[in-house]
This record gives C-alpha cells, sequence and structure tokens, in this order.
C-alpha cells in the first residue's frame, strides 16, 4: 500500500474499543443499527437522539468501556461537524443570499425556459454531473438544494423527479471520477493510470448515471409522492425589489467553489509537488472550506449589492439563513458519530478479516470488499481506501486497462445500500423532508442501483479490455 493511503487510513484506524470476537462485534452492529431504526419509525424519536443512543448502544452490545464509546461518538460527532458542519453553514448563507437577491428565482427561471416536462430531470442530472465534478458530495449538495426545491415547487414537479437524477449526478461524480478522493487514493494504492481510469470511469458513470438518475426517478417518484418541504425551499424576499442580479453573474457566484476544487485537482495532478508555490496556494484557495467562503463573500457584491442590500440587510441575511440548519447539523453530526464509533469497534477490520480467504475474480472481490466495509461504516471513503488496500498485490498480475477497471469496481462498491450509520443519508434525509422509510426506498435504492449498474459495465469492460 502507498503512503498516501497509509496515511488516510491511520486517521481512521485507532486502537479498537472492544477486544470483542468477530462474531460478538457483527452482533453488536446489527442490534445498534436496529436500535436507531426502532427509535426512530416506531418511537418517532428525534434522529440525534437515536443515533446517539444507538451508538451506545452499540459499544454495549460489543463489550466496550462505556467511556471509550462515548469518546469515539463525541470525536465522530465533532470531526464531522467541523468538517461537513461548515460546509453545510456556509451553503446556508449562499443559498439565502440567492434566495433573499432574486438569484435563485433567476436561475430558476431559465431553467424552467430552457427545459421543461421530460426533459428537466436530464438537465438536473447533467447540471449536478458538472457541479459535482470536482466537488466532495456534501459540497454539491448545498449548493444543488437551493436550485432543486426551487424547480420542483416552481415547476410543479416530483420533488423525487427532480431530485433523485441531482443526486445521482453527485453520487456518481463522488465514487467513480478523479479527481475525487476515493477514485484518487484507490488510484496510488493500485498503481493505476490517471488517464486510463479516468477515460474508462467516463464510460461507466455515462450510463450508470442515467439508470440512477432520470430513469430510477419514474419508480421513486410513485414510490414517495412527496412536495419540496415548506422550511427548506429558499423563500421570496417579502418586498419586491427593483432590481435583481443578471443570470450570468449568480450562475458564476454558483461555480467559483466548483471553478476554485477543479482547478486545485489539476494542479495536484500535473505538478503534484507540496514544495511548489502554485500547488500550495491553489491547496489553499481550492479547499472545500475557502471555496466555498470565497464565493459567499463574492455573493455579498454579486447578488446583495447587486439586488441593492445595505449593510445591515447583509448581515440580517447572514444571520437568519443559520438557524434552519441547527437541527440538520446535530442529526449529520450524530450520524458522524455514531460511523466513528463503528470504525473505533474495529468493524473495518472485521471485514478485512472475513475476506481475506475469498477465492473470487479481483474486480469482484474488490466490489465485495468494498460494499461490506460500506455496509457496516457507513464510509465510502474508508470503505474504498480499505478495498483498494486489501487488493492492491492482485493489481500487479493485471493489464493497464483492468487495474483501472479494479479501481472503478472498489469506487462502485463504496456507494452501495447508504444507510442509517452514513452521514450522508441524514443529510439527503432531512434537506428532502423524508422519514427513514422513505430516505430507504428513495436514496438508499438509488445508491444501490449506482453501486450494482456501474460494477455491471465495470465487468462488461473487462470482458473487452
Amino acid at each position: 500500500m502507498t503512503s498516501l493511503s497509509v496515511e488516510m487510513l491511520a486517521a481512521d484506524a485507532v486502537e479498537p474499543i472492544t477486544s470483542a470476537g468477530n462474531a460478538q462485534l457483527g452482533i453488536a452492529v446489527l442490534a445498534g443499527i436496529a436500535v436507531i431504526v426502532l427509535l426512530i419509525t416506531k418511537l418517532k424519536m428525534h434522529a440525534f437522539l437515536a443515533l446517539t443512543i444507538g451508538s451506545l448502544a452499540l459499544g454495549s452490545f460489543a463489550g466496550a468501556n462505556p467511556a471509550k464509546t462515548i469518546t469515539s461518538f463525541t470525536a465522530g460527532l465533532g470531526s464531522t461537524v467541523a468538517g461537513v458542519g461548515v460546509l453545510i453553514a456556509l451553503g446556508a448563507i449562499l443559498g439565502k443570499l440567492l434566495a433573499d437577491s432574486g438569484g435563485a428565482d433567476q436561475i430558476v427561471d431559465t431553467i424552467l425556459a430552457k427545459a421543461s416536462g421530460r426533459a428537466m430531470p436530464w438537465a438536473m442530472v447533467l447540471i449536478a454531473s458538472i457541479i459535482g465534478l470536482p466537488l466532495f458530495f456534501e459540497v454539491g449538495i448545498v449548493l444543488m438544494i437551493p436550485v432543486v426545491l426551487l424547480v420542483a415547487k416552481r415547476g410543479n414537479y416530483s420533488l423525487m423527479r427532480i431530485g433523485i437524477p441531482a443526486l445521482a449526478g453527485l453520487s456518481v461524480m463522488h465514487g467513480l471520477i478523479p479527481p475525487h478522493p476515493g477514485p484518487l487514493v484507490a488510484i496510488d494504492a493500485l498503481g493505476a493510470n490517471l488517464g486510463v481510469t479516468l477515460a474508462l470511469g467516463v464510460l461507466v458513470a455515462i450510463p450508470t448515471v442515467i439508470i440512477a438518475g432520470p430513469l430510477f426517478s419514474r419508480y421513486a417518484a410513485r414510490w414517495v409522492d412527496i412536495e419540496a418541504p415548506e422550511k427548506m425551499i429558499p423563500q421570496r424576499p417579502s418586498e419586491d425589489l427593483d432590481r435583481r442580479p443578471s443570470f450570468g453573474a449568480t450562475l458564476a457566484t454558483i461555480l467559483l467553489p466548483v471553478v476554485l476544487m477543479l482547478v486545485k485537482a489539476l494542479v495536484d495532478i500535473v505538478v503534484d509537488d507540496p514544495e511548489n508555490h502554485v500547488q500550495r496556494v491553489t491547496d489553499v484557495i481550492g479547499s472545500p472550506l475557502i471555496a466555498l467562503l470565497a464565493a459567499v463573500i463574492v455573493g455579498m457584491f454579486t447578488l446583495g449589492r447587486a439586488a441593492g442590500f445595505t449593510k445591515g440587510r447583509l448581515s440580517s441575511t447572514v444571520e437568519k439563513s443559520l438557524a434552519p440548519i441547527a437541527g440538520i447539523l446535530l442529526i449529520v453530526g450524530a450520524g458522524g458519530g455514531f460511523k466513528q464509533t463503528l470504525i473505533d469497534a474495529g468493524v473495518g477490520q472485521m471485514i478485512l478479516d472475513f475476506s481475506e480467504n475469498w477465492s473470487i475474480p479481483a474486480l469482484l472481490l474488490g466490489w465485495l470488499i468494498a460494499v461490506a466495509i460500506r455496509l457496516a461504516t457507513g464510509s465510502a471513503t474508508v470503505a474504498t481506501i480499505s478495498a483498494a488496500g486489501l487488493v492492491a498485490p492482485l493489481a500487479a498480475d493485471l493489464s493497464t486497462s483492468h487495474v483501472a477497471l479494479l479501481v472503478l469496481a472498489v469506487g462502485a462498491g463504496s456507494l452501495f445500500f447508504s444507510h442509517v450509520n452514513d452521514a450522508g443519508f441524514w443529510l439527503v434525509k432531512e434537506y428532502f423532508g423524508m422519514d427513514v422509510p422513505q430516505t430507504i426506498k428513495t436514496w438508499s435504492v438509488m445508491e444501490t442501483i449506482i453501486s450494482v449498474v456501474a460494477l455491471g459495465f465495470i465487468m462488461l469492460l473487462s470482458l473487452v479490455l
């Protein structure tokens, strides 16, 4: 395994908080998940409390010291809020600026004028795929949510008919296409060719996102027929504005973090020298926090001031944007806490122990290991890194194209069936105003379709390359 993947694994791998055997640990995982699901669905308990109790239950069933369980949960909650939470907050501010200035209306009106009816889901998957190319999934979500909700509301579309294609575009980019962190680490660990992996990744991604996005959204809309939640829809300004930002200025503001992150990714690939001055600069300006912060600051001028906002009005807009996301931050943070409890309990190592003696083809082995770790820990990144490290020795006997396909197989497996131990599950649930069963029927099934369909196309390519 290469130094990059070792470093990232070390960040997640700590001394297990329990000495339980694999059988007891497996039972503890199932029991912890069952507690969370029952508390939310049967007792209607708030997800934050359910995830907290479920994490403590997991530790108890695994025989862990309660103090260590609490430490793992709080560490995971803190790291998730510190990372994803800041991005959600910045996204909320940018979304409020878009809404109050009339910029979001400008974008939505333009989209509705150019694409309507059957074309709308295809337009949404295209927009999300472009935006999601250089972005972390969470950043893509906070940028796309205002547009998705407004298009669904204004165009009178089913939320799932519009939302699923957008989520599929973001998720496929996240799992299969470099320069996302997961695929890049897998490429590094397996010694794959970046260009070949990127080319084959695009070949796999296009049909996969079509099937999991616009096509599946037809069925998702029938299974879960809901409207955009009013509390999450960017509201029109309470007073009529004399002017509003132009479409070009609004689009440029939204795409600013996309461009900054893409520049960083390209410089990292081309230069690949941490001491290079240009790369050091792009590493800063292209980080998710700085990129979104830059968009917010620019948006105060291109959106707020363009609509005639005073300094006081800008301050009020920022203040009002943060209150509605408090619940989301706590739930997503608790989801990260539960995930960290699973990892610290040694679940990832348990899966690796079980998989050591699997005698199956390399592509399928990589996918299955990633699936197992994803289901157990809820982390796509942990699944990608762990699976890539385990199957790395097999890459020595494969051709260049098959090593690239092995990277894609691992990435596809890491997306399989997101559920209650994944912070992304709670992010989608809260933004779209769904309950747990509805989120499983839509988001979880969509993720599974992406994983399985991508594997199918990977296996087909392996027969002809």
